[in-house]
């Protein structure tokens, strides 16, 4: 309980033209969480989420639901892409 944890997430599946991005950004402010979404180029959605180990948590079995419109269908959890800290939860273009 407690804590700080930061994990990398890769999401595949419909995950790319159906707002993934946009809902992931407010579910993650909602949950006070720090950190990016961005569209990879192989169809999947990466993000970086930083914050309370049970927010973390949460969101990432957000995730694997996604919005409206989105058919999730894989969830892989490891290490970061990149190395905070984020001060915000950002939608990357890059």
């Amino acid at each position: 309980m407690g804590g700080t944890r930061t994990i990398g997430v890769v999401i595949g599946g419909r995950v790319q033209g159906v707002c993934y991005r946009v809902w992931t950004q407010g579910e993650a402010r909602r949950r006070g969480l720090a950190g990016f979404v961005r569209n990879r180029a192989d169809g999947r959605v990466e993000a970086v989420f930083s914050g309370t180990r049970e927010a973390v948590e949460a969101m990432v079995e957000a995730c694997r639901t996604g919005p409206p419109g989105a058919r999730v269908e894989a969830v892989t959890v490891g290490e970061p892409a990149e190395a905070g800290p984020w001060s915000d939860f950002a939608i990357r273009t890059d």
